[in-house]
C-alpha cells in the first residue's frame, strides 16, 4: 500500500480538561518521537506521524503507552477529484494483494470535521461507487468483510482500512515517579509494565540477597529492566541496586525463623521508601497478589507494610497467576523471568502464614530493623 503516514488515536486522555489535554497531548508526541525518527503533527484529537522508516514506526507505535489504535493511510485533498483518484488506487492496492475481490463485502465510513459542500453520507455513497469502478464488490453496511475508512478535515482527507489497537493507557511520565520493587520473577516486571501503562515513570529497585542468592538474579533483573524498557521511550527506567544479604542474616540470626519472608518484605519496603523521598517519588509498587506465596496473606500484606507511610500500590493484587503469565507473555518478560536463579535460600520451611502484627514488631525489635534498613540503604548504587 502506497501509505505516507501514521493516524494514532487516544481515549481518555480526551476527557481531559482542555489545559491538560494539552500537556498530555504534547508528552505523548515527545515519546512517540523517541520511540522512532519522525515528524508528528496535532490536529483535532488526531496525532498524524510521519516515519522516516514507515514499517519501523508501525511495528513501534504499539509500545507507546496513551495510543489507543493507529492505522496506516493515504492522504490526499478534501475535493471529488483528489479523493476519486487516490480512492482509484487505494483500491486497486487492496485488490493487488488480495484483500479485496468482488466477492469481498465492503463498506465506506466517512467522517468529517470542518465546512464541506458535501454531507458525510453524500461522500460515503460517491465513495462506494468510486470502488465498485474498480472492482464489482458487494456493499454490505451492516456486517462488511472490510471497511474503508475516508476521514475528512478541512482541506484534507484520509483513507486507511485498517485500525491496529495500541496498547492504550496515558502517556509514560504524566503520572509522576513510583518506586518498584523488581525482582527476576513473573509477576513484578508486569507491575511495573502496568504501571507505566497509567503514565508512572518507574524506578526499578533491585535486593542483592547474596549469599542466599546467586548472580544469576541480577543478571536477570537487568534483562528485565532492558525489556521494559522498550515500552519506556521518552522516560527510561532507572536502576537502583542494594545489598541485602547482611539484612536478611541479621533477620535469621536474631528473629523466629518463620518470620524471615515477613521481616524481608518488610525491610524492602521501608528501603523503598527512603529511596522514593530521596528521588521524589510518590508512591511504592509490587508485584503482591493476595494468597499467592506466603508474603502475600492479607494478615502479611498488613503486618509487612505497617511502620510505612508512603502509599503501596500492587497492581496484581487481584489477579490469578495464569492472568499474570498472559501479561508477561504478551510484554515478552516471561521467556527471562522463566530462567531458573537459583532461588533464594533464606526463604525457611514452614514460613509464616498469618503474622500477628505485635509479633512482626517484636521481630522487628529484635533484628535492630532500623539499623539494618539504613545500613542497607546507606550502600544503594545505580547501575
Amino acid at each position: 500500500m502506497n501509505h505516507d503516514l501514521i493516524i494514532a488515536r487516544y481515549g481518555e486522555i480526551g476527557l481531559k480538561s482542555p489545559k491538560v489535554r494539552s500537556r498530555f497531548e504534547r508528552k505523548l508526541v515527545k515519546n512517540i518521537k523517541a520511540t522512532f525518527e519522525c515528524e508528528v503533527d496535532r490536529n483535532q484529537g488526531r496525532i498524524y506521524i510521519h516515519p522516516k522508516d514507515f514499517d519501523d514506526g508501525i511495528e513501534k507505535l504499539n509500545r507507546v503507552f496513551g495510543v489507543v489504535s493507529y492505522s496506516p493511510a493515504t492522504s490526499t485533498n478534501a475535493d471529488y477529484a483528489n479523493i476519486d483518484e487516490t480512492l482509484t488506487e487505494y483500491t486497486r492496492d487492496l485488490v493487488d494483494e488480495g484483500i479485496l475481490d468482488e466477492n469481498t463485502k465492503f463498506a465506506i465510513k466517512c467522517r468529517r470535521v470542518g465546512t464541506h459542500d458535501f454531507t458525510s453520507q453524500e461522500m460515503a455513497a460517491h465513495c462506494g461507487g468510486v470502488v465498485r469502478n474498480v472492482v464489482l464488490a458487494p456493499v454490505d453496511l451492516t456486517n462488511p468483510d472490510l471497511t474503508i475508512f475516508v476521514e475528512i478535515r478541512d482541506n484534507d482527507a484520509y483513507i486507511y482500512h485498517e485500525k491496529i489497537k495500541g496498547p492504550g493507557g496515558l502517556p509514560l511520565g504524566t503520572q509522576g515517579k513510583v518506586v518498584v520493587l523488581l525482582s527476576s520473577g513473573i509477576d513484578s516486571p508486569v507491575a511495573a509494565y502496568l504501571m507505566m501503562k497509567r503514565g508512572c515513570e518507574v524506578v526499578a529497585l533491585h535486593c542483592n540477597n547474596d549469599p542466599f542468592s546467586g548472580p544469576k538474579v541480577t543478571e536477570l533483573f537487568n534483562q528485565l529492566v532492558d525489556q521494559l524498557n522498550i515500552y519506556a521511550k521518552g522516560v527510561p527506567i532507572k536502576k537502583r541496586v542494594i545489598d541485602y544479604g547482611e539484612y536478611l542474616q541479621a533477620a535469621k540470626d536474631n528473629a523466629p525463623e518463620k518470620m524471615t519472608c515477613v521481616l524481608c518484605k518488610s525491610g524492602m519496603y521501608r528501603i523503598a521508601e527512603k529511596l522514593a523521598q530521596k528521588l521524589g517519588a510518590d508512591a511504592i509498587v509490587d508485584g503482591s497478589s493476595v494468597g499467592q506465596v506466603a508474603s502475600q496473606t492479607l494478615s502479611n500484606i498488613l503486618a509487612t507494610r505497617y511502620g510505612v507511610e508512603m502509599p503501596i500500590l500492587s497492581p496484581l493484587i487481584g489477579l490469578d497467576k495464569e492472568e499474570i503469565t498472559k501479561i508477561a507473555k504478551e510484554i515478552g518478560t516471561f521467556e527471562i523471568s522463566k530462567i531458573d536463579d537459583g532461588g533464594c535460600s533464606a526463604v525457611p520451611k514452614y514460613p509464616e502464614t498469618r503474622a500477628d502484627l505485635e509479633r512482626v514488631k517484636q521481630a522487628c525489635e529484635d533484628m535492630n530493623q532500623d539499623e539494618e534498613v539504613q545500613m542497607a540503604f546507606d550502600n544503594i548504587r545505580k547501575i
